[in-house]
Formats: structure tokens, sequence, C-alpha cells
């Protein structure tokens, strides 16, 4: 847990009169009310990561499009390119001992990559005949974790439904 020993600089507050925020530019940013209790959650939730969690975060969340990007384009090979994304993820989820998550424990990477590994990994199991979990054993206890997550199972689609959909999007660029 932080300890609070670094003092946080907040921004002023913004009213209907302020400029927007900047347009993203792949930092990861907390936009909340300072006087919403449900924003103080979320404020106390990230605070409560260790530094070294915090920054690692940061670039994983960075590194999400190019994991989709390498992972969707080795679609129109065998499926085997997308595994320079997969060792990334079989590293990252090797940095923290903690538990079986890219953090240790579970938290907001586990689900910002949650979505792109369920519709990836059917697809080239079923399409390319590529297992990416094979050799990446952290990779495959991470689902294997992610499955036990009544959370997030509760929102996942049926495997055919997302091989269908990835095959009509994919194949016909082929």
């Amino acid at each position: 847990m932080a300890t609070g020993s670094v003092r946080e600089v907040l921004p002023p507050a913004l009213d209907s009169h302020s400029d927007p925020p900047p347009i993203f530019d792949g930092t990861t940013r907390l936009y909340i009310s300072y006087t919403c209790p449900y924003a103080q959650r979320v404020w106390i939730t990230r605070n409560c990561k260790d530094p070294a969690k915090k920054e690692y975060a940061e670039e994983l969340f960075s590194y999400i499009d190019s994991f989709y990007k390498t992972a969707t384009s080795s679609f129109k090979g065998d499926g085997s390119k997308a595994g320079v994304a997969f060792d990334y993820i079989e590293t990252a989820l090797s940095k923290f001992e903690d538990g079986p998550f890219f953090l240790g424990q579970f938290s907001l990477v586990d689900i910002a990559y949650a979505p792109f590994i369920e519709r990836i990994h059917p697809f080239l199991l079923e399409v390319k005949k590529y297992d990416f979990t094979l050799g990446r054993p952290k990779l495959a206890t991470w689902i294997e974790e992610m499955n036990k997550n009544e959370a997030y199972t509760q929102t996942k689609s049926d495997p055919k439904d997302l091989v269908q959909s990835y095959k009509e999007r994919f194949m016909a660029q082929l």
C-alpha cells in the first residue's frame, strides 16, 4: 500500500467555463470531481498501488494498442506472428510474484487486457490452429484465473460468436 509520503499536486477543479482537458495522448488520466464520494473511491484505489506497480500499470496500458494490432495482424498468416505480443504478455505477467495477474493482484490492467485476449484466443485456436498459451505458463494461468472471476465471466461472449465475428471481419480482408 502507498504510504502517502509523496503529496499529490492537484490541478484546479474544472467548471463550465474551463478549457477542455487535453486530447488523449496515451497518458492515462483520472478525471474526477473532488467533491464526489464515488470518484474519491476510485482515487483512493489508484493511490493504494505502490509506485512500482502504478508505473508498470501505465506501461502496460500504453502497450494495449500495439498488442491488439500485432495480434490481429497475425490473422493473415498462420497466427504465429502474434507470438511477439504474447511473449510480451508472458514477461509482463512475470514481473510481480504476489499473484497471477499483471500487477500480482487483480487490477484494472487485467480488465483492460481480458476482452482482447478473450476474443483473440478462440480465433487463433480454431482458425489458425495456434495456441498462444503453449510455452507461456503465466499466460495460461492468467486465463484460468480470469475465468474464475465472476465479474468477468458474466460479461464473456460465446467463443463461437467471437470466432464468427472475427472471421467476418478479418477473413474478408484477406
